[in-house]
């Protein structure tokens, strides 16, 4: 019989799915934004925020190879995360590769810090369970922006607070650890982010920053690239991918 904490847990991931399928888009509305004015708060706190950690000079000072050992220490910490998702997600191929990498790089690349995989030619297929929603014919549900995390969706929202609270290795991990690892990857996540938000800080200023409407093209942005990750050319037809963008100069 599962365990209470496993049942717990299914109806969450269950309870989770049935919100993702909420709000569905009225027909022919390709951007769905029932909350726009509560996103627009979170996005001019997001750019607050940007502006302190840009401003500070925090990500320039960061040393490069910090930020790229913090990278990889968090994208192999959701190793077996993204095999289950790829499980999940009917990918066989994606599963064998992540679970490879997650072992070639925690066992000769110091836990995750180095990336030994790749040189190897040992290929993952980064993943989430907003992902395997969509796979599982979820609607996308409305827009969202979440402070600090940025944009998302009701469906991927849905999937990130599964994927932040299950891992199967933190099921037979002592609560204690597995606090700590989280920790850890979130931390090292962050380090990371600060490092590419230096990398990309003159991209990320002209596409968004210093556009009139720095909400509306974040928000653009973020559905071409995620629905165009879901979909692949299938999301071209989309109207939201309408090249004429009265936020372009």
């Amino acid at each position: 019989m599962p365990r209470p904490s496993a049942l717990r847990l299914l109806s969450a991931v269950l309870g989770l799915a049935a919100l993702a399928a909420c709000s569905p888009a009225p027909p022919g509305v390709d951007v769905w934004d029932p909350q726009e004015a509560q996103n627009r708060e979170a996005h001019a706190f997001n750019q607050r925020l940007d502006r302190v950690i840009a401003g500070s000079g925090t990500g320039p000072s960061l040393p490069a190879p910090l930020t790229v050992a913090a990278a990889n220490f968090a994208n192999n910490a959701g190793g077996p995360s993204d095999t289950l998702n790829s499980v999940l997600q009917g990918r066989p191929g994606d599963a064998i590769g992540n679970a490879l990498r997650f072992m070639v790089n925690t066992t000769f690349g110091i836990g995750g810090l180095f990336d030994i995989a790749t040189p190897l030619g040992v290929e993952g297929r980064r993943t989430d369970f907003g992902e395997t929603l969509h796979v599982w014919g979820v609607r996308e549900g409305a827009y969202q922006e979440l402070p600090l995390l940025g944009p998302s969706t009701e469906r991927d929202t849905a999937g990130l607070i599964v994927d932040l609270l299950f891992d199967p290795f933190n099921a037979l991990r002592p609560v204690s650890t597995r606090n700590r690892l989280i920790l850890a990857r979130a931390t090292t996540r962050g380090i990371a982010n600060l490092g590419e938000r230096a990398t990309y800080a003159e991209a990320i200023d002209a596409l968004i920053t210093a556009s009139p409407d720095s909400y509306a093209r974040t928000r653009l942005l973020y559905l071409q690239t995620r629905r165009f990750r879901l979909d692949g050319e299938a999301a071209l037809a989309d109207d939201v991918f309408d090249p004429f963008d009265p936020y372009v100069d």
